[in-house]
């Protein structure tokens, strides 16, 4: 049986790639410190034969006994109200968290992939971004100790494979969303669904015109499995090109939700970038993936997970 190690398991993504590998018949190892993940995102699977929760924080030596066969790093938190919150986390997590997960992938021979991001491309000036992008990233601003923690968590991963022959693959991930978000996650659209749904003013930063590229989490897994068990070992962009403003987006969900939440503004956070958008190829080309869900039913499927907890 193929042994998986997801690192950052029981967090939103993560917790969908536990979902996706145990029904793949791998038997999933989840490691999350639960920082910012949920142990409420992966209870359905207790009790599964394939699936075991580690509680372990990855800064930390990783241990797993036996046999491994792929290591997922997705442990990292990844939300702008956590640059300021928790900054030091978030660099050990980049550093010390990537070269224990790497270190795991070394001593057992697995396959390591790596869950960048879109942020190191930082305040982009070239759009689309394509993989070649060296990107415009600001190292002492707020939202670098994010962006920095993955470009060296990438450098490291591309030193690992250079050096102890491990074979990798690098994931930089665009605007996802869906299911299992934090309610108050600190990003745009889990705050506009929080906000609309629960009758608060809908927060707007900047003047709405800045834009996103938003693709849904079931879309982000499938590009994952191809990409993990392709032979593109360069960074691939996996993400919706449709290219959206926030404003356009908090219009959208206050006609889907029905609110009568008021729409306001607030001044534009430092280093907010102004265009996201990635460009595909590389994954359309090299792994024969696009995404297939649209904005609007990804949207309607995430409303109503959202409304469900809300009123649990």
């Amino acid at each position: 049986m193929t042994r998986t190690v997801i690192t950052g398991g029981a967090g939103f993504i993560g917790s969908h790639l536990c979902d996706h590998f145990v029904a793949a018949g791998h038997e999933v190892i989840c490691i999350d410190n639960l920082l910012t993940g949920s142990r409420d995102n992966v209870a359905h699977l207790d009790g599964n034969s394939k699936f075991r929760f580690v509680l372990h924080d990855v800064t930390r030596y990783i241990e797993v006994e036996g046999p491994v066969d792929n290591v997922l790093h997705f442990a990292s938190p990844a939300s702008p109200a956590d640059f300021e919150r928790i900054p030091i986390q978030i660099m050990k997590v980049g550093a010390h968290g990537t070269h224990n997960a790497l270190g795991l992938a070394k001593a057992k021979g697995a396959r390591f992939l790596l869950a960048s991001t879109s942020e190191v491309y930082g305040d982009p000036e070239v759009n689309p971004q394509p993989e070649s992008y060296l990107g415009r990233v600001n190292p002492i601003g707020i939202r670098g100790v994010y962006d920095e923690s993955k470009r060296f968590a990438e450098a490291l991963t591309m030193a690992y494979r250079r050096v102890h022959k491990v074979e990798t693959r690098i994931v930089r991930i665009f605007n996802t969303y869906g299911e299992r978000m934090q309610l108050r996650d600190g990003r745009a659209l889990p705050n506009f669904i929080t906000q609309a749904l629960t009758g608060e003013p809908i927060t707007l930063y900047g003047d709405g015109s800045q834009t996103r590229s938003f693709g849904h989490v079931s879309d982000l897994v499938r590009g994952l499995d191809l990409l993990l068990h392709g032979d593109v070992w360069e960074p691939v962009n996996i993400g919706n090109p449709d290219e959206v403003s926030l404003l356009t987006v908090a219009q959208e969900v206050m006609e889907m939700t029905g609110t009568q939440s008021e729409l306001v503004y607030r001044e534009l956070p430092p280093g907010d970038p102004k265009v996201r958008r990635p460009d595909i190829t590389r994954a359309r080309d090299l792994l024969g993936w696009s995404p297939s869900v649209s904005r609007r039913e990804g949207f309607e499927r995430t409303i109503a997970d959202f409304k469900k907890r809300l009123n649990a």
